[in-house]
């Protein structure tokens, strides 16, 4: 990175810092100590353990990180909303530990808390397995300070179909409907990452609120299921959306696909699902010694921010640069791109986008402006359509 781009880089970070969509620190803090930050204490450096830690989020210029409490599909009904409640109190016992970090619910309060100097934290459940089909959890999860919620992970749920799963019900049943209209009416996020693209529409014909894409790339440019169509885009740009681009190198590349999906073979699971499993910290220790040497023997594919700048580029020129965003999917994945290793990374990615033309401005609306948007305009439609109804009481079976 040259000493000019460097400045522009960080003169922008200075007033307009990146809120990140999706990070996986907590799963991998479930798998290796059961959330004892005493044993792995982010407030130094972790960089044998982990892609995050509070010094490497301020050296990436980091104002504000949606944090997953994501479990994995394997868990269901009661297990899954027990887990996924452990996990947002982990996030919580973790915010109020450190002072770098700062709940924020609004996007008034991440303005705010970045003002003074702290990371805003805002949480996100990854799949909708977690409300265990119950929309009065869902209303609760919300009460806890979830902002996000992916409708599904990596298989389908009851009432949503998954992008890695076989065709269920068809994109969203009519109970998942009411799931994103009450999602609407509460004014969480409806985050289409992960999902079928047929759930993609569904969701966007049922939503009033903006597009949501927590951490997902662009179909045309990687043809990995997870990723996002030409008309999906087009409609994130009708709807004054979000795509966050990813750093999943099975999401940016042909070939990183062809690797991810020989490690999952391999593995018989996903990475996000191999980090919830351990049962202890040696346990997680001998499945990452494995999994390492896998990786030695077959090493990734090269991928690099120039590939994470292709995708953005291609959302941007398609529908413009108010829809994009980041969303590095850190501590989720089996490995980073060559130059994005971890969360102080991120003025890499920048500064290459600024090597190909993006303005200040631009940066800066990917950065931080555009998803500080689309949650104020969630608000909005949140209020709009709660003086107009009150909470559903459809179940699945009423729906």
């Amino acid at each position: 990175m040259s000493d000019s781009l460097t400045n522009r880089v960080y003169a922008v970070l200075e007033n307009s810092p990146i809120i990140d969509g999706h990070n996986d620190l907590l799963i991998r803090m479930r798998g290796m100590v059961r959330y004892d930050f005493d044993k792995i204490d982010i407030a130094r450096d972790q960089t044998t353990l982990l892609h995050t830690d509070i010094p490497r989020l301020r050296a990436g210029g980091v104002g504000g990180q949606f944090w997953s409490v994501f479990v994995p599909v394997t868990m269901a009904g009661e297990e899954a909303v027990t887990a996924t409640l452990e996990q947002i109190d982990a996030a919580w016992q973790m915010i109020e530990r450190y002072d770098a970090l700062e709940f924020a619910g609004t996007a008034d309060q991440i303005e705010q808390v970045v003002a003074n100097g702290r990371i805003a934290s805002l949480l996100g459940i990854e799949g909708g397995h977690s409300i265990g089909n119950s929309l009065g959890t869902l209303r609760m999860m919300y009460r806890l300070g979830v902002r996000y919620m992916t409708l599904t992970h990596t298989s389908n749920t009851d009432w949503a179909d998954s992008a890695t799963d076989d065709v269920g019900v068809g994109g969203l049943s009519s109970f998942g409907r009411k799931v994103v209209a009450e999602m609407n009416r509460i004014g969480m996020l409806v985050d289409l990452s992960h999902v079928a693209p047929t759930t993609m529409r569904d969701a966007l014909d049922e939503s009033e609120a903006p597009a949501f894409f927590s951490h997902s790339n662009a179909l045309a440019n990687c043809g990995h299921p997870r990723n996002v169509p030409d008309d999906v885009i087009d409609r994130v740009g009708d709807t004054g959306g979000i795509i966050m681009a990813t750093f999943v190198p099975g999401f940016l590349t042909e070939a990183g696909r062809e690797w991810m999906d020989a490690l999952e073979a391999e593995e018989g699971r996903t990475p996000s699902e191999w980090l919830a499993d351990g049962a202890g910290e040696e346990e997680y220790l001998a499945q990452r010694r494995h999994r390492e040497a896998w990786l030695e023997a077959n090493p990734c594919p090269p991928v690099s921010s120039r590939d994470v700048a292709d995708h953005l580029d291609y959302i941007r020129d398609r529908v413009g640069i108010d829809c994009v965003g980041i969303g590095g999917d850190m501590d989720g994945i089996a490995t980073t791109p060559t130059d994005l290793a971890d969360v102080s990374a991120y003025p890499k990615l920048l500064a290459e986008l600024a090597s190909r033309g993006w303005s200040d401005t631009d940066l800066a609306k990917l950065a931080f402006g555009n998803l500080v948007r689309v949650m104020r305009r969630t608000e909005q439609v949140a209020a709009e359509v709660s003086a107009q109804r009150g909470p559903s009481h459809a179940t699945m079976e009423t729906a």
